[in-house]
């Protein structure tokens, strides 16, 4: 028996069966489905693209993986060439992982040892409310969101602030020598229930991690390659430790990566061997990902999907600023982001068949009803899913 996710197994709805998907839709026996929420994020560039399929097939016909414990190989050495030149700053040293989760963990080990190497202890972690880094355990304590991990006991060693700056520079006030960390999800918090919060936060933020040489993090899985309506948040303020990953592959392999600063990486670069990052992913720069990664990131420059991500943000705009219910507490927008946030989610209850039955796949959650849509969507397209959305509340 398969396992779902985020499922009570004895009473879960049967899942639709996919038999096939291109472009921006997924194919059941029965049904053609926009596919409104890109697969959890990843899909940016759709399904069965022609270019990423045959860079997969390419890399496949030499082989499909070697580790990288002692050997390497042209497509993990060719991506990150690419991501230093792509990525800003001085944001160079890649450090490859097979999903967002184990990012984010390595991430947080990176900055533990940080001080470790450097002869402090600083076992605090500054972290945001409603965030959501993942499921591995340390992701999970830096989460705040009881509805993914209500059944785990918060660890000591993690501060929870919301997103104000008087927040913020308070925690710094009262723990900056302790704090070996802040870690974020950048303008938008997604699984917390897509939370968007303003960039001058993360400008302070910034100013305190400078003075005080903590380590900013930016989790960028969910909001990198545009999400948010910028190309990177990392491009407006620049963190210490980048972490990408779904839409890296365009969701066509699980593959991830975190990005090191000089000075992170400085300060493991040593003739003591107990000064090394003992981390080790066996899929860690896996051939097939980062073949269709480079791919991926190509086609994301040469047909500037920056361009496309800010039409969808206007259409989103046009089509849903000023819809109103009693329902609903607040529509927010952002980047390639829609969220309808409602007062009870018993409101959303049924919804997702309702959709399936107009022709779009929606997964709500929480009180969210929500898409962040494959950025290649056509105008039409993305019309049709706020038709539904809207009709919802029309019956």
């Amino acid at each position: 028996m398969i396992w779902y996710p985020y499922e009570q197994m004895k009473t879960m709805k049967a899942p639709y069966k996919i038999v096939d998907a291109d472009g921006v839709y997924l194919y059941t026996e029965d049904q053609k489905l926009i596919d409104s929420v890109s697969s959890w994020w990843c899909m940016i560039h759709g399904y069965k693209h022609p270019e990423l399929t045959a860079a997969i097939k390419e890399q496949a016909d030499h082989f499909c993986h070697v580790m990288l414990g002692g050997l390497t190989h042209e497509p993990v050495q060719k991506l990150t060439q690419k991501l230093e030149s792509f990525l800003p700053g001085d944001l160079n040293y890649c450090f490859y992982s097979d999903s967002g989760s184990v990012a984010v963990e390595v991430s947080l080990k990176m900055a533990l040892q940080y001080n470790t190497n450097q002869g402090r202890k600083r076992p605090l972690v500054l972290a945001l409310e409603h965030a959501y880094h993942g499921d591995t355990f340390k992701a999970m304590e830096v989460g705040d969101d009881e509805d993914y991990h209500f059944a785990f006991d918060k660890k000591e060693g993690v501060i929870h602030i919301p997103t104000e700056i008087p927040a913020l520079e308070e925690a710094f006030a009262n723990y900056h020598d302790q704090l070996n960390c802040f870690i974020v999800e950048p303008l938008l918090q997604g699984a917390g229930g897509m939370r968007m919060y303003d960039i001058s936060f993360l400008k302070r933020a910034r100013e305190l991690c400078s003075e005080y040489d903590v380590l900013l993090i930016f989790d960028e899985v969910a909001t990198g390659f545009g999400r948010t309506g910028y190309r990177f948040v990392a491009d407006e303020v620049l963190p210490d430790i980048l972490v990408l990953g779904k839409a890296l592959t365009g969701g066509y392999l699980g593959h991830a990566v975190t990005v090191a600063s000089q000075k992170v990486f400085d300060a493991f670069y040593s003739d003591d061997d107990r000064k090394a990052l003992m981390h080790g992913p066996t899929f860690m720069g896996n051939p097939l990902a980062c073949a269709v990664a480079l791919k991926g990131i190509e086609i994301f420059e040469r047909e500037d999907y920056m361009s496309k991500i800010h039409r969808i943000t206007e259409i989103s705009h046009r089509e849903m600023d000023g819809f109103t219910d009693p329902r609903i507490r607040e529509v927010r927008i952002m980047g390639g982001c829609t969220c309808m946030d409602v007062y009870d989610p018993s409101t959303l209850e049924g919804f997702q068949q309702f959709a399936y039955e107009r022709g779009v796949f929606s997964r709500p959650f929480l009180t969210c009803m929500y898409t962040m849509m494959p950025y290649i969507i056509k105008e039409e397209e993305l019309i049709q899913i706020y038709d539904v959305m809207k009709e919802w509340f029309r019956r």
